[in-house]
Parts: C-alpha cells; sequence; structure tokens
C-alpha cells in the first residue's frame, strides 16, 4: 500500500492516522497486515521522545547521503535500523516527515510513507535485536508536487513487541532532500588570441517540483572554473552571482588552450552542479 502522508495526518505526536500497522490485539499473530490505527501513542507524550520498550539506533538513510530529486525523477532510498526489545519484535513502520513539532500539523510540511512493511530479521546471536530495511519509492513528480519541501527530514519509526505493546521515536535521524541543479556554459568568442577577453554566459536552474520545470535560480553563489588542455584539474578564476533567471556573465583573459565551466555548490535545498567544460582554442 503506498501510503503519501499529508499534514494533515501528521498528529498526536506521532503519524496517527497514517501509521499502517495492525490493530493491537492481533500485532502478534498477524506481523505485517495493513490496518490504520488512530491511537498509535497519547497525546500527552512530548515530540522528539520515545515511546515504549522497543528502541531505535543506528539508522541509516540512503547510505548517509542527500536525496537528489529532479522534476521527474523516481529514485528508490534503502533506510537501515536497528531495532531491539526484550518482548521481541512484531514489525515496525518508517515516515520520512518534515516540520518542528509532530503533534501540531500546522508546523508539518510533508511526509512520505513506504509502499510496504519494512523487513526485519532477528540476529542469531544476540536475542530481541532485530535489523530492518525500509525502502521509499519516491516519485517526485507525484510525492513532492504539493507535499514537502527542499531541506531537512526527520525519519519517524514506529513498532510493536510480540505483546502488542506500541513504540515510537519520530526523530530517529535526519537526512536532507534536496533539487536537482544544473549549469550551462558557453565561451566566446572561439577560437581568440592569448591576452584577450572572453565572455563567459551560462545559466544556473533548479528543480521546482511544484510545476515540473527547471526555474532559474536567482542570487546564488557561481564559480567560473578552468583547466588547461590535456589536463583533468580544474581551477577557480573567479565567483560571481547569478542575476535574474539564474543568468551568468562574466570575463576573463584567455592565456592557453582550455576549458571553463560554472560550478554550483550544494546548499540546505539544493545539489551541486557543474556544467559541461566549454573548449576555447587560444591562438
Amino acid at each position: 500500500m503506498r501510503i503519501r502522508v499529508a499534514a494533515a495526518v501528521l498528529s498526536g505526536a506521532v503519524v496517527l492516522s497514517a501509521l499502517a500497522l495492525p490493530a493491537a490485539a492481533q500485532a502478534s499473530e498477524r506481523p505485517g497486515a495493513s490496518t490504520k490505527l488512530s491511537s498509535f501513542a497519547p497525546n500527552t507524550v512530548r515530540p522528539n521522545d520515545s515511546l515504549g520498550g522497543v528502541k531505535f539506533s543506528d539508522a541509516v538513510i540512503n547510505g548517509g547521503k542527500d536525496i537528489v530529486l529532479g522534476v521527474t525523477t523516481k529514485k528508490s532510498v534503502t533506510v537501515t535500523y536497528t531495532a531491539t526489545s526484550s518482548s521481541g519484535v512484531a514489525l515496525t513502520e518508517a515516515f520520512l516527515w518534515q516540520g518542528t513539532d509532530s503533534s501540531n500539523t500546522d508546523t508539518i510540511t510533508g511526509g512520505l510513507g513506504t509502499d510496504d512493511d519494512p523487513a526485519c530479521t532477528e540476529s542469531t546471536t544476540e536475542t530481541g535485536v532485530y535489523s530492518c530495511t525500509a525502502v521509499f519509492n519516491i516519485d517526485a513528480a507525484q510525492d513532492l508536487k504539493d507535499n514537502g519541501v527542499a531541506g531537512t527530514w526527520k525519519l519517524f519509526l514506529g513498532a510493536y513487541d510480540l505483546y502488542a505493546n506500541a513504540s515510537y521515536n519520530d526523530d530517529v535521524a535526519t537526512t536532507k532532500i534536496k533539487k536537482t541543479s544544473k549549469l550551462s556554459v558557453n565561451a566566446t568568442p572561439e577560437p581568440v588570441k592569448k591576452g584577450k577577453t572572453i565572455t563567459v554566459t551560462g545559466k544556473l536552474t533548479r528543480a521546482n517540483w511544484n510545476d515540473g520545470t527547471y526555474a532559474g535560480y536567482k542570487g546564488q553563489k557561481v564559480k567560473l572554473q578552468f583547466r588547461k588542455k590535456n589536463s583533468s584539474t580544474y581551477t577557480t578564476l573567479k565567483t560571481i552571482t547569478s542575476g535574474t533567471g539564474g543568468a551568468l556573465k562574466t570575463t576573463t583573459k584567455a592565456t592557453v588552450d582550455g576549458y571553463y565551466r560554472y560550478s554550483f555548490s550544494t546548499n540546505t535545498s539544493t545539489a551541486a552542479s557543474n556544467a559541461t567544460g566549454d573548449y576555447v582554442d587560444v591562438k
């Protein structure tokens, strides 16, 4: 079952109405069954507290890397974690959510769920220790259009032990979901006499999940870089700021044959990118 969590269903310090777990009385008999639970944890529990006897640790989201999505990106993101309980673990559930307070729907800006229940395997050497894997199949065009923004997202984990006792932690780990950026470059004139000025233009854009386009990214620091012919290393010549519509334009002196490119470093919402180098022949 695909669960696209909207802000309205993230409440009561947990993902209440969207959390696909079996009814408490059936948890130990039918692990993996999918029934919505509307009272997974009491509203009196403070956000970011851990509730219950199942403890979560060692969570790794997407191999520790940022999740980078373009306008049509479909990406499978793997999350691994350990669930530990002296009463065993019947099943767990995982959500990625964004906001400041999971008990206040006004502060929730997005949420993502898994297609299937996470797979958990008990250790053969340690009783009550389970290694779990959850897979988030994220479709940028569907899941992020009106549900969430780029930036920091938190991992919510919930579980039932074998006696149907519920546990959860709404801030086990964090990751960043970022927008793909793109750069173009054009250096002119080509060829050029040694010592003459060349003009380097280009454009910085990034994914707009709301309308499915790449929009100009204004006001960002972008490096003009150069590498000599037969070299593999770029060096930075100067840093400029992208203008209206993400426009880039600057000048530099041509000294030797080589490639010019623009380079953008990552920030909290947007991934890094490099333009493909434009070759200039110096006569």
